[in-house]
C-alpha cells in the first residue's frame, strides 16, 4: 500500500525538478551554501511537488484509463479510494507550503504557489484537455523549481532569476512535444489537443527545431551576463548543439517515433548537464 501512495507522488518527476531546484539553489548561493535553508527547500518543494501530482492524478483518472502508457496506474483501478486521495494531497501540499514558508522565505513560497496553482487548477483542470497551448502554460510550471532554489538562497528576483525562468520554459516545450509523438496514439485516443495531433507531426517538429535554438540562445545569456564562466559555456554550447543537430538531421526521418525519443532522452541529459554546471561553475 505504500508502494501504491509512493507512485502516486510521480518519483521521477520529483527527481527531475530536484535537480533543477538545487541548480537554482547553488547558483544563487556562490558557494556560500544556507545548510538550513537548503534542507527546507528541498523538503517543501517535494512534499508540494509531490502533492501537485497526486492532484494531477486525481484528475486525469479518466484519461489515464484509455492511453497505454498511463492504463496501469495507481487511480486507474481502485486501490485507493478518492477520497483518500484527496486528503493524502492537500496534507502534502498544506504540510509543504508551510515548510517552505517557515523554513525560507516568502518569494520562493511565491513562487511554489505559482508553480502549483498553473500546474493543477490551469493546466491540469482546464488547459491540457481545451488548448492546443496547454504544453506552454504548463513549461510555466515546469520552470518554477529553479526559481524556488534560486529566490531561497538569494532572497530576490533579479536578472538571473529572469534567464532561468525563460531557459527552463524553453527546454520544457521540445521536451514535451517529443513525448507526445512518441505516445501520439495515446493522446488521439484521449482527445488531447497537444500540437502533434492537431497541427501533424511535421509542424511540431518544426516547433521543436525552433525552440531548441531559443533554448540555446537563452543558457548563452547566464555567461553573458557573467553569472557562469568558460566550462559552462563549453559544455552548454557542446549538448546544445548536439541536441539541436540530431533533431535537425532526424527532421525528415519516417521514424519519427524513434527521432522523438532520441530528442526527448537529450533533452534530460541536456537539462542535467546544465544543472550541474550551474552549480558548480559560478562566477
Amino acid at each position: 500500500m505504500i508502494k501504491h501512495y509512493l507512485q502516486l507522488t510521480k518519483p521521477g518527476i520529483i527527481a527531475g525538478n530536484l535537480i533543477a531546484l538545487i541548480g537554482g539553489f547553488l547558483l544563487a548561493s556562490k558557494y556560500k551554501i544556507d545548510y538550513y535553508h537548503f534542507f527546507f527547500t528541498i523538503i517543501g518543494t517535494i512534499l508540494i511537488i509531490a502533492s501537485s501530482c497526486v492532484y494531477n492524478n486525481y484528475i486525469d483518472r479518466d484519461i489515464d484509463k484509455k492511453a497505454e502508457r498511463t492504463k496501469n496506474r495507481i487511480l486507474s483501478s481502485t486501490l485507493i479510494s478518492l477520497r483518500t486521495v484527496l486528503v493524502y494531497a492537500t496534507i502534502l501540499g498544506v504540510s509543504g507550503f508551510i515548510i517552505l514558508l517557515y523554513g525560507t522565505n516568502p518569494l520562493a513560497t511565491l513562487f511554489a504557489t505559482i508553480g502549483f496553482i498553473i500546474y493543477v487548477g490551469v493546466y491540469s483542470l482546464y488547459m491540457k484537455r481545451h488548448s492546443i497551448y496547454g504544453t506552454l502554460i504548463g513549461s510555466l510550471s515546469g520552470s518554477t523549481p529553479p526559481l524556488i532554489g534560486y529566490c531561497s538562497a538569494s532572497g530576490k528576483f533579479d536578472s538571473a532569476a529572469l534567464i532561468l525562468l525563460s531557459i527552463f520554459s524553453l527546454w520544457q516545450i521540445p521536451h514535451s512535444y517529443a513525448i507526445s509523438i512518441l505516445y501520439l496514439k495515446d493522446y488521439q485516443i484521449t482527445n488531447i489537443p497537444v500540437l502533434p495531433v492537431k497541427l501533424g507531426i511535421i509542424e511540431a517538429k518544426k516547433h521543436i527545431i525552433i525552440y531548441i535554438i531559443a533554448f540555446i540562445s537563452s543558457t548563452m545569456m547566464l555567461f553573458i551576463a557573467g553569472y557562469t564562466g568558460y566550462k559552462y559555456l563549453i559544455v552548454m554550447s557542446t549538448v546544445g548543439i548536439w541536441w539541436l543537430s540530431v533533431a535537425v538531421i532526424g527532421y525528415r526521418t519516417y521514424n519519427s517515433p524513434l527521432w522523438a525519443k532520441k530528442i526527448f532522452l537529450l533533452s534530460l541529459v541536456v537539462i542535467t548537464a546544465f544543472s550541474i554546471m550551474i552549480s558548480i561553475d559560478i562566477t
